[in-house]
C-alpha cells in the first residue's frame, strides 16, 4: 500500500526523491509511517513496474537531480486501487487487546500506561501545523481542489486523537477508583480524578 501512497504524491506533480520524502513527512507520515530506505526501495520497484519514470536533470552550480513522474500506467494503477473495495474484513487493535488483559498488571502500572498513551499526541498543536502544511501544498499542486481530501484526512486524525485522549482520561479515572478501593477506601487518599467524579 506504500506504493500507492507514493503514487498519489507523485500524481500531484513531478518530484525528486527528496521532495517525496518531505511531502510524505508533512502529510502521510501522520497516519502511515515509512523509512527513507523503504520509500526509495518502492520507487525502484514502481519504476520497474512502469508506474513511474525517472528523468535526470542537470543543474548549474548545484548537484544534478532525478525527477520522478507518474506514467499513464501508474495513474491507471492509482485509480484501480482507489476504486477497490478494500474495507477491512475484521477489526484488529493490538492496543485494545493488551488493555483487555491488563488486569494482570498492578493498577498503578496500568495507570502509567494510559498516561503515557494520553501524552503521545500526533497533533500536539491540535493540528494547526498540519493544516498549514496542507494549505502550503495546496498552492503547489496542479489541481488545488483535490486538497479538500487532505483536509478530510487531517480532521479524522484530529477527531480520533481527541477521542483517544478522552478515553484515556476515562480509563485513568476508573483505575484510580479501583486503586482507591484496593487501598481500603480511605477517602483522604482518593485520587483527584476519582474525587471529582464521585462529587458529581
Amino acid at each position: 500500500m506504500l506504493k500507492h501512497g507514493i503514487l498519489g504524491l507523485i500524481s500531484s506533480g513531478d518530484k525528486t526523491g527528496y521532495e517525496i520524502m518531505t511531502v510524505f513527512r508533512d502529510s502521510l507520515n501522520h497516519f502511515w509511517t515509512a523509512q527513507t530506505s523503504q520509500i526509495y526501495r518502492e520507487l525502484q520497484t514502481m519504476e520497474k513496474l512502469g508506474w513511474i519514470s525517472q528523468t535526470h536533470v542537470a543543474q548549474t552550480g548545484k548537484p544534478d537531480k532525478n525527477v520522478f513522474s507518474i506514467t499513464p500506467a501508474g495513474h491507471e494503477e492509482l485509480l484501480t486501487w482507489l476504486r477497490q473495495d478494500n474495507l477491512p474484513a475484521g477489526y484488529r487493535n493490538p492496543f485494545l487487546l493488551k488493555t483487555f488483559f491488563m488486569g494482570e498488571l498492578p493498577v498503578q502500572e496500568s495507570i502509567a500506561f494510559f498516561q503515557a498513551f494520553q501524552n503521545a499526541a500526533v497533533f500536539p498543536d491540535e493540528g494547526k501545523q498540519v493544516s498549514a502544511n496542507a494549505e502550503m501544498y495546496k498552492q503547489a499542486i496542479h489541481h488545488p481542489e483535490k486538497a479538500v481530501y487532505w483536509k478530510l484526512t487531517i480532521e479524522f486524525g484530529r477527531m480520533y486523537e481527541k477521542m483517544q485522549q478522552e478515553w484515556c482520561k476515562y480509563c485513568i479515572g476508573e483505575l484510580e477508583k479501583l486503586q482507591h478501593m484496593l487501598d481500603g477506601g480511605n477517602h483522604q487518599h482518593m485520587p483527584a480524578a476519582a474525587k471529582e467524579e464521585e462529587a458529581q
